[in-house]
């Protein structure tokens, strides 16, 4: 089993996660006023299909619940995610999820 670690990294505005040591993929977001904009997510091809973004994405999702923010997926992936699991559908603010097409 790989050693996975995920963390934030506020001085890149990002979400970083390690595999076995090797940066294995990134969120890039923007914070603002009480809110958190997930911009762009992306993981190294050799890693795909081994649900390593998907990891990224819930740890970066429960972060910001956790943190009080709401969450704007610009992000196509974290888009996808979120409406895959509606248990996050409640970070994007009411009157985002048409804009999003949530």
């Amino acid at each position: 089993m790989p050693e996975i670690a995920i963390a934030d990294v506020p001085e890149q505005a990002r979400y970083v996660v390690d595999v076995d040591g090797r940066r294995a993929g990134s969120v890039t977001y923007r914070l603002g006023d009480g809110q958190i904009a997930l911009l762009h997510a992306e993981v190294e091809p050799a890693m795909r299909t081994r649900g390593i973004a998907s990891r990224l994405i819930e740890f970066t999702l429960d972060d910001a619940r956790v943190r009080g923010l709401s969450v704007l997926p610009y992000c196509p992936f974290v888009r996808w995610y979120i409406e895959q699991h509606d248990e996050y559908l409640a970070l994007v603010p009411l009157d985002a999820q048409a804009r999003f097409g949530l």
